[in-house]
C-alpha cells in the first residue's frame, strides 16, 4: 500500500530535523516547516531528493561551492538559499 501524502509529509518532516550537521538541520527544519504542507506528491518526490543526499554535498550546494546534480530541483535549493540569507 503507497504511503498517504499526509504520512509521507511527516516522515519528510522528521528526516529534516535529523541530520548531521546543524546547519543543514536548521535550514531543512525550516523548509519543511513552511512548504511541507503546501507539496504535492511531485514536491514530495523532489524534497525528498535533497534529503537524499550528503549533508557535505547539501550545504556545498546552498552555499554555491558546486551546482546541484541534475536530479535535484534547483528551485528547493534557491529557496533553502533564500532561508539561510534570512537568518
Amino acid at each position: 500500500m503507497a504511503e498517504s501524502l499526509d504520512i509521507r509529509r511527516k516522515r519528510l518532516k522528521l528526516l529534516s530535523h535529523q541530520r548531521g550537521m546543524l546547519e543543514t538541520s536548521l535550514l531543512l527544519r525550516a523548509f519543511a516547516e513552511r512548504f511541507l504542507p503546501d507539496l504535492n506528491a511531485d514536491g514530495l518526490d523532489r524534497y525528498e531528493a535533497v534529503l537524499d543526499a550528503l549533508d557535505n554535498d547539501l550545504l556545498d550546494w546552498i552555499v554555491g561551492k558546486a551546482p546541484p546534480p541534475p536530479h535535484i530541483d534547483p528551485g528547493i535549493i534557491e529557496i533553502i538559499k533564500n532561508i539561510r540569507n534570512e537568518s
